[in-house]
């Protein structure tokens, strides 16, 4: 297949993925298969920004609400499904467009998951007990000393995230970034799983101010829309992983009584901003990632075919 060329289409939340991609896959006749790790899940429409029923009708769409929040999925299930997905279309279509803002779905897709060690079972259960009892600042620190490379990375408020790597940490000795094919978000090109397609890899950016901007529109959008009955109505599930997501928590402690609704969702503008900063970031580590304003279309279409 080192004539059919995966399409990655990607870049900050808000920046304006989900237009661009719909353009590019009209033009090309393709569909799109979705890399947001949120918009998986069928239940969560209005705070993940998910593709409306018309976008889909006009454009099909892969992995966009095929789970139920409650349904186990990780990076390598998507790797093996979009891959399997991959040959099929590639039976028909010269291009394949990859598009989202989850880098740990892009990755896995472009260049191989990470080779960690399963978790046995009572390491989990003595981690669980230790977020519980400890709380998470504690164990950052914890994870600070053992590997302080990952600490520099991680997302400090994701307690899933910090909770595996010091698993992995306590289980095997070593640090959680020895396991990483990906050291510090960057691969060298023998570490890659080479991929028997093309990757034509394509990043959209905007000036910082106005991105934030965008940013602070859209949540103002979601809520006009119902984000917040859409959270109400999650929020008797809220311990899953799947809601642990920006938008969702901040609306879940509102209803807790943690801070006003004014206050939840200013929250919410600032974690998107700050995770906004994080995917840049993140981005800035793959030189193989070319960068596009998100109305240039033509330019873009020109970058693809040349």
């Amino acid at each position: 297949m080192r004539d059919k060329t995966l399409i990655v289409i990607t870049g900050p939340t808000a920046v304006g993925k989900t237009a661009i991609s719909l353009e590019i896959a009209k033009y090309f006749g393709i569909p799109v298969i979705n890399a947001d790790s949120r918009q998986i899940y069928r239940e969560l429409k209005i705070g993940t920004a998910r593709p409306t029923e018309a976008e889909m009708k006009e454009v099909r769409h892969y992995f966009v609400g095929t789970l139920g929040i409650a349904d186990y999925y990780n990076a390598s299930l998507y790797e093996q499904q979009v891959l399997a997905l991959l040959d099929s279309l590639f039976l028909t279509h010269d291009f394949a467009l990859l598009s989202g803002g989850s880098m740990m779905y892009i990755d896995a897709v472009c260049d191989g998951i990470d080779d960690i060690p399963t978790v046995d079972d009572k390491t989990r259960e003595t981690m669980k007990r230790r977020l519980e009892e400890e709380g998470l600042e504690a164990l950052c620190e914890e994870l600070k000393r053992l590997d302080p490379d990952y600490y520099e990375e991680v997302d400090r408020q994701n307690p899933r995230r910090v909770v595996h790597a010091l698993e992995i940490c306590t289980m095997t000795g070593n640090t959680y970034t020895s396991y990483r094919k990906k050291k510090s978000g960057v691969r060298s090109q023998s570490s890659r799983d080479v991929r028997p397609f093309r990757i034509i890899k394509i990043g959209l950016t905007l000036p910082r101010e106005e991105l934030y901007q965008r940013i602070n529109a859209r949540v103002d959008k979601m809520m006009a829309e119902g984000l917040l009955e859409e959270a109400r109505q999650m929020y008797p599930q809220k311990e899953l992983n799947a809601l642990n997501t920006v938008g969702y928590k901040e609306l879940f402690d509102y209803f807790d009584g943690r801070w006003p609704l004014e206050e939840a969702v200013e929250r919410i503008k600032g974690n998107t901003r700050r995770y906004a900063r994080k995917q840049l970031t993140w981005y800035k580590k793959d030189d193989r990632f070319r960068w596009f304003h998100p109305q240039d279309k033509e330019k873009i279409i020109n970058y693809i075919t040349q």
